[in-house]
């Protein structure tokens, strides 16, 4: 659990990011069947871009991603840390997820974590996620200097 909160006291956390693609909205336990589908659909490009001192997702089960929603729910809450589900406009289809979470290098205000599932993988809506979330983290956020481990600049 991070100890602090990442942004001023007086901001607004925005709640949602609508494309035509998908929508960014908090992510809590009511995900949990959702997202645990596309993060096992998606295990060894998750651990390609989590890096070698992550086993996550390895060995996830159902109760273990209840936990770690949970985490995510309450961090969000704090406001400590932000995660976001990316789902199908229906509201039917956890398409992956975006995080914010504090900067591991001093140089960086916060890290920016964002995944497709795996059958996204280099579709025109991979790539638009990306763009839509940094996009949004540039307009609608205060941060000015954001990593994005695991991506390109």
């Amino acid at each position: 659990m991070y100890r602090r909160p990442i942004i001023p006291a007086d901001f607004t956390v925005p709640e949602r990011l609508e494309t035509v693609e998908f929508h960014l909205r908090p992510l809590t336990v009511h995900d949990l069947v959702r997202d645990y589908d596309a993060v096992m659909s998606s295990t060894a490009q998750l651990r390609e871009q989590m890096g070698d001192s992550s086993s996550w997702p390895a060995g996830l089960t159902l109760e273990d991603n209840l936990v770690d929603l949970g985490w995510h729910q309450r961090e969000f809450s704090l406001r400590h840390s932000f995660a976001y589900t990316v789902i199908s406009p229906d509201g039917e289809r956890c398409l992956g997820c975006c995080y914010i979470y504090p900067a591991s290098d001093p140089e960086f205000d916060v890290d920016a974590r964002y995944w497709a599932r795996q059958s996204r993988i280099g579709d025109p809506a991979d790539v638009a996620l990306g763009q839509a979330f940094r996009g949004w983290l540039a307009r609608e956020w205060p941060f000015r200097r954001v990593a994005f481990p695991g991506r390109a600049a």
